[in-house]
């Protein structure tokens, strides 16, 4: 009998998932038991489910696939996490390993790597698309994504908005544009509003 390796699939494009639904339930043992179009969707459908697997895109509403994985590996260790997005850029890549993902796959790969990409997560291993796993292995700078809110109020910190200008632009309160350039700080490594645009720029998350 041929033992199903159960699967979360969360990605906030329908048509997407339906095509990668569609790759991974061609094979016999594989079986896509939930679907999830945001992050907070895919945290509360892997603790109902507790699948094997939950295949995550990285760019999400409400929760990046960043966050669910680190999440997943806090709180459901024996579900294995496989990132499947089209981004290839390294930091992506670092980051999802950094937190706690047991592989990351490009939307590129051909179905048979994609099915077999959740075969080896299930088995424990780690699995690098090989179009990024030399860069994956070779940067020396890790860094979780910006969200896109964070991206917005950088992008109009770099345009020399004050706190309370960002905010009026943004209709949110000071505080809370403060609390978010404290998290671009941390997730950027620096100390300063003037060392975060410049890194931000430098990694091509906002425009010079």
């Amino acid at each position: 009998m041929i033992t199903s390796i159960t699967i979360l699939l969360a990605d906030d494009h329908a048509v997407v998932r339906a095509g990668i639904r569609q790759f991974l339930e061609s094979a016999a043992d594989l079986s896509v038991i939930a679907e999830a179009d945001d992050g907070d969707s895919a945290r509360r459908l892997i603790a109902k489910h507790r699948p094997d697997v939950a295949v995550l895109d990285v760019q999400m509403p409400k929760s990046t696939g960043i966050e669910v994985a680190r999440w997943c590996r806090a709180e459901h260790p024996t579900t294995g996490v496989l990132i499947l997005t089209a981004y290839d850029d390294t930091p992506y890549v670092q980051a999802a390993l950094a937190a706690g993902a047991n592989g990351y796959v490009l939307k590129t790969a051909p179905p048979s790597a994609m099915i077999q990409a959740v075969r080896d997560v299930y088995e424990g291993k780690q699995v690098l698309d090989p179009a990024i796993r030399a860069r994956a292995v070779t940067s020396d700078f890790i860094y979780e994504p910006l969200s896109e809110r964070e991206i917005e109020v950088l992008s109009l910190a770099a345009r020399g908005y004050t706190n309370k200008a960002i905010s009026a632009q943004l209709f949110i309160s000071d505080r809370t544009v403060q609390g978010h350039l404290a998290h671009i700080y941390a997730k950027l490594q620096t100390n300063t509003r003037t060392e975060a645009v410049m890194r931000a720029v430098s990694l091509g998350l906002i425009a010079p």
